[in-house]
C-alpha cells in the first residue's frame, strides 16, 4: 500500500540531534523522507552552530532541558513560528556525568543523579506538559529508552534507574493525557548502538561487542533499525499502542544461554 504510514504533510518535533550518528537524526531524516515537516530542538547555541551543515534549511530551536522553564519557552517559540499543531514529538535526550569513570552504584553522587534525572527523564514530562496545548488531538510522543531495565551493567551505573524512571513516566503520561485527548506515549527500548552518547560510557566498546555475540543474528542493531519502528509509533498505524515499550534488540534479551557464549565463558573459567 502506498504511503502506508501516512506521515506526509504532518509536523513533528525531534529533540536530541547531536550528529549523524544520533538516533534523533535518523528519525528526523526518515520522517522527512516520508514527506513530513520536521522541526528540531538542540541543547545549545554551540550545538546549533555545529549542526548548521547537517540541518541546513531546517527550523532549529535551542532548548537546554536542564534549565527550568526551557520546555515552556520552546513550546512558545515553536507555536509562534507557526509549526503547530504537532502530530508528534521525539524525545531522544540522555546525559550522565561519567567524567570520574567507573564507580560502584552506591557511590553515586546526589548532584549527578539529579542532573541526569532532570535531563534524561523529567524533561519528557516538562516537554509533554508544555506542548499539550499545541499537540494535535491524536498526536504521538516517542522517547528512546533501553532494551532491558533488569540488567545491571557496571559501566551504565545510575543511568539504569533513571531509564526506569523515564519508562515509568511514559506510562503515567499516557494515563494522564488520556483524560482529555488521544495523545499517545511510547518507548523504543533500543539495544546497544554506535552513537556519540554511548561512546562516552566507560568500557562501552567491550559491552557492545559482548552484546553483539548475544543477538540471534550475531550482529548489533544499526541506528536506522531503531528509527524505523519509531516512525511506526509516530504514525496513526500504531493508534492502538499506548504506554508501552517496544523492544528492539535483535534477540539480545532472550539469548543469555547462547552456546557460543557459554563455551567461551567456561573456557576462560578453566584457565589456570
Amino acid at each position: 500500500m502506498p504511503d502506508f504510514l501516512q506521515l506526509s504533510g504532518r509536523t513533528f518535533l525531534v529533540q536530541g540531534v547531536a550528529n549523524r550518528k544520533s538516533v534523533a537524526w535518523h528519525i528526523g531524516k526518515s520522517l522527512e523522507g516520508q514527506g513530513a515537516r520536521v522541526i528540531y530542538a538542540v541543547r545549545s547555541e554551540a550545538r546549533k552552530k555545529s549542526l548548521e551543515t547537517l540541518l541546513s534549511g531546517k527550523p532549529v530551536f535551542v532548548c537546554d532541558v536542564e534549565q527550568e522553564g526551557a520546555a515552556a519557552r520552546l513550546a512558545t517559540a515553536v507555536a509562534a513560528g507557526g509549526f503547530t499543531p504537532l502530530q508528534g514529538l521525539v524525545h531522544s535526550i540522555a546525559f550522565a556525568n561519567y567524567t570520574e569513570g567507573f564507580k560502584p552504584f552506591h557511590e553515586t553522587k546526589r548532584a549527578d543523579f539529579l542532573q541526569a534525572t532532570a535531563i534524561s527523564a523529567f524533561s519528557l514530562v516538562e516537554l509533554a506538559n508544555a506542548f499539550k496545548p499545541h499537540f494535535a488531538k491524536n498526536a504521538s510522543v516517542v522517547t528512546i529508552g533501553i532494551s532491558s531495565l533488569v540488567v545491571t551493567p557496571d559501566n551504565y551505573g545510575y543511568m539504569g534507574p533513571i531509564k526506569s524512571a523515564l519508562e515509568s513516566s511514559v506510562r503515567f503520561l499516557a494515563k494522564s493525557f488520556s483524560a482529555d485527548s488521544e495523545i499517545r506515549f511510547n518507548v523504543i527500548g533500543a539495544g546497544p548502538l554506535k552513537t556519540s552518547a554511548s561512546a562516552g560510557i566507560p568500557g562501552y566498546l567491550e559491552s557492545y561487542l559482548f552484546a553483539e555475540k548475544l543477538t540471534f543474528r550475531k550482529r548489533n542493531l544499526s541506528t536506522q533499525e531503531v528509527a524505523d519502528p519509531a516512525l511506526f509509533l509516530l504514525s496513526e498505524r500504531s493508534s492502538g499502542i499506548n504506554g508501552v515499550t517496544l523492544t528492539i534488540d535483535a534477540g539480545l534479551g532472550s539469548n543469555y544461554f547462547d552456546k557460543d557464549i557459554i563455551r567461551l565463558a567456561m573456557r576462560m573459567e578453566a584457565k589456570p
